[in-house]
């Protein structure tokens, strides 16, 4: 019962309740939307943001933000690639482990910049978003890695699984959920990053080793965006150096901040988070059948993340308030 009115009274509640009020109006204007086929499309729009917004959230939680998603996402996805189109008889899960690790060790390049020049994870992130966005294209030539070269059996993860038919991808990004609820709840990593977001100044007189769980977290950014890279080619077939990954940084952020994590860190939940992606899911489902162009997502998720921080300003000024009165 504590757990059922601790949501009630969340922010969770008021975006699971836009969840239903959005599907329903849009089932009410096109009937075919509340279906098992839709929810089917949800499901396969989401896996990729859910990761990446698992990652965001432990990134914002810590005070930090991380632009570079994206460009990491596709760098990884093109280093697997050429590692399939060039080594074809390898066995195809190495692909996972070699994104993975790209991944990774890209994070910690950002990790490191942050925390021995202290400088702003913005700044930095910015910087090696165009840079490893460059790195790809010299990589691969400027040339995209077509369907034929990526792996049958790693395409046939984003079709179904022995699960109720469920395809691997959707059940990889609900396990990194989940593996992300325990790490924050259980585990005194997960303390620590709360306590740095939550007074940065103070948790090194608590013994926290703030450059260590810095460097943790964007490596975990890095390895989880590799992760949705190598994700990415199962889930479309090919991997282009233009495109792939373009725009997947704002994507997660609006997620993350519709979840209502703050971007002055040391508040945010997994569950909000989760919510936040369904509903961009939802919204993203939703457009083709009403009509929007696809193009219109990106100023969609750009009001999404201006009203989220009006929001989240407003919460903290009254929250302040509430404080002071208190004290009084």
């Amino acid at each position: 019962m504590k757990p059922i009115l601790k949501f009630l009274s969340g922010r969770e509640a008021g975006i699971f309740v836009m969840i239903i009020l959005f599907c329903t109006a849009v089932g009410i204007y096109k009937p075919h939307f509340i279906s098992s086929n839709s929810l089917r499309i949800i499901l396969l729009l989401v896996p990729l943001i859910m990761i990446g917004a698992m990652a965001q959230m432990l990134v914002l939680v810590a005070r930090h933000v991380d632009l570079s998603m994206g460009s990491m996402l596709g760098f990884s996805a093109m280093v697997a690639g050429l590692m399939y189109r060039d080594m074809p008889e390898i066995w195809w899960p190495i692909g996972f482990l070699v994104a993975v690790g790209t991944g990774a060790v890209l994070g910690l390049f950002n990790g490191l910049l942050v925390t021995i020049f202290n400088l702003p994870s913005i700044i930095v992130t910015l910087g090696t978003l165009n840079l490893y966005r460059g790195l790809t294209f010299i990589i691969s030539d400027a040339r995209q890695i077509n369907r034929a070269n990526i792996p049958s059996e790693l395409k046939a993860m984003s079709q179904t699984s022995p699960i109720f038919g469920i395809p691997w991808i959707i059940l990889m990004s609900f396990a990194i959920a989940l593996l992300t609820f325990y790490l924050v709840r259980y585990t005194q990593l997960g303390r620590q990053i709360y306590a740095i977001g939550s007074n940065p100044n103070a948790a090194p007189l608590r013994g926290i080793n703030v450059t260590k769980v810095t460097l943790i977290v964007f490596i975990i950014s890095g390895a989880l965006s590799g992760l949705a890279g190598i994700m990415y080619a199962s889930r479309w077939g090919f991997v282009n150096p233009s495109n792939t990954g373009m725009g997947f940084e704002f994507q997660v952020i609006a997620a993350v901040v519709i979840g209502g994590v703050s971007i002055n860190g040391g508040v945010g939940t997994v569950l909000g988070t989760f919510l936040g992606v369904i509903l961009l899911g939802c919204v993203a489902a939703a457009l083709p059948l009403l009509g929007i162009p696809g193009t219109t997502q990106s100023a969609i998720y750009g009001s999404v993340i201006l009203i989220a921080l009006l929001i989240d300003r407003s919460v903290r000024q009254r929250a302040t308030a509430n404080t002071k009165r208190s004290r009084a």
